[in-house]
């Protein structure tokens, strides 16, 4: 039996799955939230928990409504996210006032993982990683995924970090917080919408099966304080001159427009979706389902 946490509310679904040690994996709700257009946003939602169920594990999608924290939500409340207005964006700093205040969000990476642990989830698949911002030296911006990650025994599924980001710097940080990395069927590290940022990855895999025993190694050596980060590279890159003349586009309009801090990624990527005619959009739905998938067999694999 789980114990019960008072503040999580579990689906009846989610709840039976960790009742019964069946493999379970967290989903992210800021994407539904802020990073796709309606109505794709519900749509992609429920075809995301469906890729995780004919995997054979339980999607978990992760949200606050009405200060309430969902652990698993049902048809209606993933609808309440796709479409509401008041729907605000929670990385972990901000739960326990949203909570507090009976306020909705969708969360972040950083909240979505720190949530999930609290649940005793321990596979969560996301689309990108924040990460360090280009001029982060002058701003100090720098995502809260990276802090919360390092604290964290939690398995994440990315199609690495976005690509509007200082991928080297954020590399960096990866190593100076001891958070495992490794790349899946490629040595490439992939930056979101292109498979290849310019990094190479040390350590590379190629089945589901070797990530689980990585993940079994980690508990016995006790280098599980942070969590393992497995790099997807999406199959279908955007065509690489458009994607640096859109993000050098974007950055310039950011600046001119003074768009700081964490309105910057999504500002970001709205300037793709909407220059890009959707290509942009077509490679973020891509990563997601594929993440989906994979985070789905590494929990079949980890319960075996």
């Amino acid at each position: 039996m789980i114990e019960k946490n008072p503040v999580l509310r579990f689906s009846n679904e989610v709840h039976a799955a960790l009742d019964a040690n069946k493999p379970v994996v967290a989903l992210e709700s800021t994407i539904i939230s802020h990073g796709l257009p309606r109505p794709q946003n519900l749509q992609v939602a429920r075809e995301v928990e469906a890729i995780v169920r004919e995997a054979g594990a339980t999607p978990a999608t992760i949200a606050v409504i009405d200060g309430v924290v969902h652990i698993g939500l049902s048809d209606s409340e993933l609808e309440a996210i796709a479409n509401r207005d008041d729907i605000a964006k929670a990385s972990n700093r901000d739960l326990a006032i949203a909570v507090a205040t009976g306020k909705s969000a969708a969360t972040t990476v950083a909240a979505t993982a720190h949530l999930a642990v609290l649940a005793g989830i321990s596979v969560f698949a996301t689309g990108g990683l924040g990460g360090v911002h280009r001029g982060a030296n002058e701003s100090f911006d720098e995502s809260a995924d990276l802090t919360a990650l390092s604290a964290l025994d939690i398995t994440v599924v990315c199609a690495g970090v976005k690509s509007i980001l200082d991928v080297g710097a954020t590399l960096e940080r990866l190593e100076t917080l001891a958070i495992g990395l490794v790349g899946y069927r490629t040595t490439n590290f992939p930056g979101f919408y292109l498979t290849d940022s310019g990094f190479t990855l040390e350590h590379r895999v190629d089945s589901a099966a070797e990530i689980a025993v990585i993940r079994a190694a980690r508990v016995a050596l006790q280098t599980n304080h942070a969590a393992l980060i497995v790099a997807n590279p999406v199959i279908k890159e955007m065509n690489r001159a458009r994607h640096d003349e859109i993000l050098a586009s974007g950055l310039a309009r950011a600046k001119k427009e003074g768009i700081i801090g964490k309105a910057v990624t999504p500002f970001l990527l709205e300037h793709f979706h909407a220059t890009s005619e959707g290509e942009s959009l077509r490679v973020n739905v891509d990563i997601i389902k594929s993440n989906s998938a994979l985070a789905a067999d590494i929990a079949v694999a980890s319960a075996r």
